[in-house]
């Protein structure tokens, strides 16, 4: 990525930033500017973002400012991450900001309210620069199928930056952002953070609010952090979780703290008695890129080398994941989707000829408004959920998905953390994944943390033989999102002494074209 003429400053990582701001070195409205700058200059090439705001982004840049000369005066301190810009998903709704989850049955719709996370991170006075792209309603690991054109890796224009949140992996990614929120369903924050070089994390279920995230599996979805560091995901995981009356499913002791224990762990870089178990029937296998599975057993030394215990584990029942996963998530798409009808918001499409009927105005709308792979997910949720299929199709997906979670209680008893390759292969080329079994199976390392409802990170582990960023996946029991942060803050560090700099210096460069 070209440096001619680029500010220094957005090189930074975030805590890097908040420690300018906080030392007087730059404003918000600086930062902020240099990253709009950033953003005009490679967005056309990447097309991370759906809608820039940079009149908005830059009023809360300055009143973040005046915050913090005011709490300076008051002798009050700030939440560090203040006058840090941030871009989130198009999945999360902003007042008065267009939100679309990349799908033209949305086109154009402004919410009356923000999502809950969005209001934390107006608490923290975290300037938002911007809505980014994603798959249509969340369904894809590709970016592919964004009814506003899909966005590139910025490692090669002509690969997928994952998906379902690869709008806000490219943009941590490609320094327009220095931190991102997604969305993760079935590894959507996880995937494009390992094909990307990023670091991505799936809080425990329940840790971030759901209210005012654009539901597509609501027993699956959750928001989390996007960023280039460990430390970066840990402070902007500590903005978005809380407790949210709002959301049925919030819990009310939400873990937080993380970035703390990821500083303490920087310090001692030792994992002495962590008992690291690696995932037996996702440790390699048909379908994995050799370079993957030899980047991840790499990883896996520098983890022996800090102290931690390393063993196999078996979960039995993954085989039957990726299969449960494929009919419970359709069937909660189709009963969540079924709100855009035409009548109450979002597009309205008449039917060419005949009457104008309650029936012929929903069908015309949701024909034109949702893509093919929105489409086919509603008709298989539709149909696993119909009279004589229920029991045999959904509810014989949930027995299998209690089954999973029972493996990895039991997994607990053996390791304090579960690891595998974030992902079977490096990022694809366009179109190279046409067939939608081959998308799908792309996920039957990421999925199993959904169904468990289990936090998940995943961090760069180095690169494939191909030259592509390989991503290494922690997973911790629930509500033990620390030691995600623990053991990645440590393999993190280990990692770029073996680099000597940052994976993401390695990429690419990009030319700027104004």
């Amino acid at each position: 990525m070209s440096t001619t003429g680029t500010n220094p400053l957005i090189r930074r990582s975030a805590a890097e930033q908040a420690a300018a701001l906080a030392a007087g070195e730059v404003s918000s409205r600086e930062l902020t500017a240099a990253h709009l700058e950033r953003i005009e200059a490679v967005d056309g090439a990447v097309n991370a973002f759906l809608d820039i705001d940079a009149e908005r982004a830059l009023a809360q840049a300055d009143a973040a400012d005046a915050e913090r000369a005011e709490a300076a005066r008051d002798g009050r301190q700030m939440p560090e991450l203040t006058g840090v810009p941030v871009a989130v998903k198009d999945l999360i709704v902003t007042r008065g900001q267009v939100t679309t989850a990349a799908s033209k049955i949305l086109q154009g719709w402004v919410p009356p309210y923000d999502a809950t996370l969005v209001r934390n991170l107006h608490a923290a006075r975290t300037p938002i620069l911007g809505k980014t792209n994603l798959d249509e309603f969340a369904m894809g690991g590709s970016t592919e199928h964004s009814a506003f054109g899909r966005t590139s890796n910025p490692w090669d224009l002509g690969r997928i930056p994952g998906g379902s949140s690869g709008g806000s992996a490219a943009a941590v990614g490609t320094f327009e952002a220095p931190l991102a929120v997604g969305t993760d369903t079935g590894g959507s924050i996880r995937q494009p953070a390992a094909v990307t070089g990023t670091v991505g994390v799936k809080p425990t279920y329940g840790t971030v609010s759901r209210f005012g995230v654009i539901a597509m599996a609501s027993s699956l979805d959750t928001p989390g952090p996007m960023a280039r560091t460990v430390l970066d995901t840990a402070l902007l995981h500590d903005v978005l979780a809380s407790h949210d009356p709002l959301d049925s499913t919030s819990l009310a002791d939400a873990p937080r703290g993380m970035a703390g224990v990821v500083r303490a762990a920087q310090e001692g870089r030792d994992l002495s008695g962590l008992r690291v178990g690696v995932i037996a029937e996702l440790d390699g296998g048909e379908g994995y890129h050799d370079g993957v599975v030899a980047s991840f057993h790499s990883a896996l030394e520098l983890l022996q080398a800090a102290g931690a215990q390393v063993e196999t584990v078996s979960l039995p029942h993954l085989e039957y994941a990726l299969d449960a996963y494929y009919l419970i998530m359709p069937a909660e798409a189709s009963s969540n989707l079924a709100r855009y009808d035409g009548m109450r918001y979002g597009l309205r499409v008449e039917p060419a000829e005949g009457p104008v009927t309650a029936e012929t105005v929903m069908a015309a709308t949701r024909g034109a408004g949702f893509g093919d792979e929105v489409k086919r997910r509603i008709i298989l949720g539709t149909h696993v959920l119909s009279a004589g299929y229920y029991d045999a199709y959904y509810g014989s997906a949930q027995k299998v998905r209690t089954l999973v979670q029972r493996d990895f209680a039991a997994a607990w008893d053996k390791a304090d953390i579960l690891v595998s390759p974030t992902a079977p292969v490096t990022a694809y080329r366009f179109g190279e994944k046409d067939d939608p079994l081959a998308m799908y199976k792309l996920d039957v390392t990421t999925i199993p943390a959904n169904l468990a409802g289990v936090p998940g990170m995943s961090l760069p582990s180095g690169l494939s033989d191909d030259g592509l960023p390989v991503g290494f996946q922690i997973l911790a029991p629930q509500r033990a999102d620390d030691r995600l942060y623990r053991a990645g803050a440590v393999l993190e560090a280990a990692l770029e002494e073996t680099w000597g700099a940052p994976l993401l210096s390695r990429a690419p460069e990009l030319e700027e074209a104004r």
